[in-house]
């Protein structure tokens, strides 16, 4: 199964979802984590006042993430979670090293 992982260096998920701008993606599979794909996004967190609107950003996170079971972030906010759990994919909060943490995910999806 495909899972999407926040993460500033590659190592460790330690990335708020609105802050990234890309999505590293794992294959998890017979207790194996191996990193296939990086797809990058529009930052969710703009702070822009002229588009207050984000959900454009959404969609197109949403897309850019399709094929994956869930997404996993160090933080998410309440909107984009339950936005994303509409969409398809189930996100997940937690920190720790990406293939440990993606591995023991899996047991449970």
């Amino acid at each position: 199964m495909l899972i999407a992982v926040a993460s500033k260096d590659g190592k460790e998920i330690n990335q708020h979802f609105g802050h990234a701008e890309r999505f590293l993606i794992y294959d998890v599979e017979d207790g194996i984590a191996k990193l296939v794909d990086e797809r990058a996004v529009e930052r969710y967190c703009s702070f822009d006042p002229e588009h207050p609107l984000r959900g454009h950003i959404l969609k197109s996170i949403a897309k850019a993430l399709a094929g994956c079971r869930a997404v996993v972030t160090s933080q998410i906010g309440e909107h984009p979670k339950g936005e994303l759990e509409k969409l398809g994919v189930e996100p997940f909060v937690t920190c720790g090293p990406i293939k440990f943490t993606l591995v023991e995910l899996a047991k449970i999806l």
